[in-house]
């Protein structure tokens, strides 16, 4: 499994337009077939850094899974959405694959 981490930056005066697109993510990735940790916005500190966060089996299950979010219905209104409103300023994706497995039963010094 890897989990792709998608960092924004994003216009601070347009934060509810990015909650609204990330609320429309949270049904669409899921239907297109990702495990979807969630969206994350702004709270304290930066009021321009955001965050996607989601699972897939393989880079060949994230194309399969690019594929079906782009025929989705709800997944092209939000691609257009954000295009139109432009409150996304930068778009990162990272891949990686988790080092510390498993997590229960370590023993503790």
């Amino acid at each position: 499994m890897i989990t792709c981490v998608i960092r924004y930056q994003i216009d601070p005066f347009a934060r509810d337009a990015f909650a609204e697109y990330a609320r429309n993510w949270g049904q669409a990735i899921p239907r297109a077939g990702a495990d979807l940790v969630g969206y994350f916005g702004p709270h304290e500190g930066s009021a321009t850094t955001a965050y996607g966060i989601y699972h897939v089996d393989s880079l060949s299950a994230y194309e399969q899974y690019r594929a079906r979010l782009a025929a989705d219905p709800l997944g092209r209104e939000n691609y257009e959405f954000a295009r139109r409103e432009k409150f996304i300023l930068k778009e990162e994706r990272l891949f990686l694959k988790c080092m510390s497995m498993p997590h229960a039963g370590l023993v503790k010094p």
